[in-house]
């Protein structure tokens, strides 16, 4: 008899326990459902910008096709630049002025809502190994120095022995938004992300290409990456994928997770939750035994520290998309190869 009640007492404790998730999470919902139209409030208007003279669609693989590309784009940012100096926005007209200098390596821009922008670093062209940056939330031409900064310390953690593209090329979510706990943005994400790499892929058949994907960033990926052509995704700082398994991703990529022992996405409750219209959350965690990802250490940084220079995130993702092998990782699962 007492075996019973405390079984029952246990059952009931697991019970709540689901609960307080559940109620947690609708409690952000409500918070969010008022801070988000104040944010929006008071955030100035969108910058107007020109529409792109140059499409999605991938250069030549040379050097000279390359080089006519980026010189197409930096005439587009420029175009940008002006528009935003006329609208009397200082701040991004600088922005684009920096973006529009003679070093940089935009396969793609389109200063409109938000902006999008692809850049590479190194010479793609020659490149037999490619990341490819996914970021997550709160990403656009505001703050794009700081995506910026992390591909070009996973360039330089690299040697320059692999060409990384940041890819800016979806509307990110606010941080303070539901968006941030759907896959609305994810799903349009993904599909343009889908569409670049297999361009990517079919003009550089010889280049190994990895993506590395960021907080909903991951979600994105997991929803591009079936059947793709990429020998490695990495998932870090990610809330989950909307996906139960690495199997649920359908990929033959090595599937990679990390996460850094000061990430506060740790205390974000891993669950789906099914509401009229859409579903809130990603579900399983991708550094857990049941998703079934290589685990690999993501040190003790913070959610935005996993490309900072020095960090052990950034040596073991630099690792990781060289092609050597990563030391002290963790096995959760089956290991896919490429």
């Amino acid at each position: 008899m007492a075996t019973r009640r405390r079984g029952s007492r246990l059952r009931g404790t697991r019970v709540r326990g689901k609960g307080r998730v559940r109620r947690g999470l609708l409690a952000v919902l409500v918070v969010l459902s008022v801070a988000v139209p104040v944010s929006g409030a008071a955030r100035a208007a969108g910058v107007p910008a020109p529409v792109p003279v140059v499409g999605d669609g991938m250069p030549e693989a040379s050097a000279d096709g390359l080089r006519e590309r980026y010189a197409a784009s930096r005439d587009g940012i420029r175009a940008a630049e002006a528009v935003a100096a006329g609208h009397g926005d200082r701040r991004r007209a600088a922005a684009l002025r920096a973006m529009a200098g003679p070093e940089r390596q935009f396969l793609s821009f389109d200063g409109r809502d938000g902006g999008r922008a692809v850049e590479v670093f190194g010479d793609l062209a020659a490149a037999e190994r490619i990341a490819v940056l996914v970021p997550g939330s709160d990403t656009d031409l505001d703050s794009y120095d700081r995506f910026r900064a992390g591909a070009v310390a996973l360039r330089e953690e690299t040697g320059g022995r692999v060409a990384v593209i940041a890819w800016l090329g979806y509307a990110t979510p606010s941080a303070l938004s539901l968006r941030a706990l759907t896959a609305g943005r994810a799903d349009e994400g993904a599909s343009r992300l889908r569409g670049f790499v297999e361009r990517l892929g079919a003009t550089l058949p010889a280049g190994r290409i990895s993506l590395l994907c960021h907080s909903y960033g991951s979600v994105v990926c997991a929803r591009a990456v079936s059947g793709l052509r990429v020998s490695d995704v990495v998932l870090y700082g990610s809330p989950g994928t909307g996906a139960d398994s690495v199997d649920a991703l359908r990929t033959g990529a090595t599937v990679w997770a990390g996460r850094g022992g000061g990430d506060w996405i740790a205390d974000v409750p891993h669950v789906r939750l099914p509401l009229v219209l859409t579903t809130v959350g990603f579900g399983t965690d991708p550094v857990s035994d049941e998703f079934g990802a290589r685990v690999f250490d993501a040190g003790e940084g913070g959610h935005s520290d996993y490309l900072k220079p020095g960090s052990v995130a950034l040596r073991n993702i630099g690792r990781i998309v060289s092609g050597r092998d990563v030391p002290g990782h963790g096995v959760s699962g089956v290991v896919r190869g490429a």
